[in-house]
């Protein structure tokens, strides 16, 4: 087996370029021929990947976090390549849903070579400014203001900016009034957070739709509603267990197609800028093949 392995050298904040060296020591052990693609932004993913679908590739391998990942679906939507990840980023919350090991090389490499190829579901969504596929989670509110935030701060840096975004954005955050589409369903009311789950878990292990599975060809909404600043620092820490949803604050749901629409909000999806909402957001099943120890 030939592969091509897509390495975002920033991943990780560096994480992937150290590891490299593991990987293809890992693949060289194997007896496996490869070739390593290092990028030098987003649309280098989407090209070198789109450059294996196009030889017939079976597996294509991707070393990043979600945001890589996400690069890399897009031109593997329909296709009969399937997308193997090494997990060198910083949530790798993807990596999760499909049991692809964290913080193990050599056996993330291993399962990259011989697992088992799925047929999985995305979710398509749609706004002014994009039209695109997500594989994990799609955020809007007050999660997202935080991306916002960080994404705009030169200092700090790391895990540090996003504490410091955090706690500037409960300064001024205040529920907004969402209007949704569930299905045939309308909904609406003020809410701290509205997120849709293809898969269940976000932000390096919060499991913001506990119940979504990539493979039902539904799609999870996690709606927490408006609430006083110290009732949401109470109830969001429970998001790494996934026992918010228990929370009388918090209403969860299902469905094919969503539209959501709030004032001067953004979405996010797998940890990457989408747009402005309105957004409408469609599951389409079985869209993508992905090499996963689960299924």
């Amino acid at each position: 087996m030939a592969l091509t392995v897509v390495v975002n050298p920033t991943a990780g904040r560096g994480r992937a370029a150290r590891l490299l060296p593991d990987v293809e020591r890992a693949l060289t052990s194997q007896g496996v021929e490869y070739r390593v693609r290092p990028t030098s932004g987003p649309e280098d993913i989407g090209r070198f990947v789109a450059e294996a679908r196009d030889e017939g590739a079976e597996r294509v391998a991707v070393m990043g976090g979600d945001g890589t990942v996400h690069a890399a679906v897009q031109p593997l939507v329909g296709s009969a390549t399937a997308l193997a990840i090494i997990p060198t980023g910083t949530g790798d919350d993807n990596a999760r849903t499909f049991g692809i090991p964290l913080g193990d090389i050599a056996a993330a490499v291993e399962l990259a070579l011989t697992g088992a190829i799925l047929d999985v579901d995305l979710g398509r969504v749609e706004c002014v400014e994009t039209d695109e596929y997500f594989l994990g989670v799609l955020s809007t509110g007050f999660d997202s203001l935080v991306n916002e935030r960080a994404n705009q701060m030169r200092w700090p840096t790391g895990k540090a900016r996003y504490l410091v975004a955090i706690l500037a954005e409960l300064r001024t955050f205040r529920p907004v009034p969402y209007r949704a589409e569930l299905d045939d369903r309308e909904v609406g009311g003020s809410a701290m957070l509205v997120a849709v789950g293809n898969g269940p878990s976000y932000g390096g292990g919060m499991r913001v739709c506990p119940d979504a599975q990539p493979f039902d060809g539904l799609l999870d909404v996690t709606w927490l509603g408006g609430v006083p600043t110290r009732t949401f620092l109470r109830v969001f820490p429970s998001v790494f267990t996934g026992k918010h949803v228990e929370s009388p604050y918090v209403a969860t749901g299902r469905a094919r197609r969503i539209v959501l629409d709030a004032p001067g909000q953004v979405a996010y999806a797998d940890g990457e800028r989408i747009g402005n909402l309105p957004i409408e957001i469609q599951a389409v099943p079985s869209a993508l093949k992905v090499v996963g120890a689960v299924g």
